[in-house]
């Protein structure tokens, strides 16, 4: 499983962003489509918001790759 990182200052990583920083995208717009496309999941859950706030401990997957967001 990936791990990708919250900045220290932030308390949470939007979806699009963390799918993006976990290299599992390659543009926002891409995050958008397979977001809305009910590709994404978030805890188990398919998730459609795009700005979802993922906090430390979430877990969201897609296109096989399961990657947990740490503080």
């Amino acid at each position: 499983m990936k791990q990708i990182s919250i900045r220290e200052q932030d308390e949470f990583i939007k979806l699009g962003q963390a799918l993006k920083k976990a290299d599992l995208v390659s543009s926002g717009v891409e995050a958008k489509i397979v977001i809305q496309d009910g590709q994404v999941t978030v805890n188990g859950e398919t998730e459609l918001q795009r700005g979802k706030k993922l906090h430390d401990g979430d877990i969201f997957s897609y296109d096989g790759e399961t990657v947990k967001v740490v503080k």
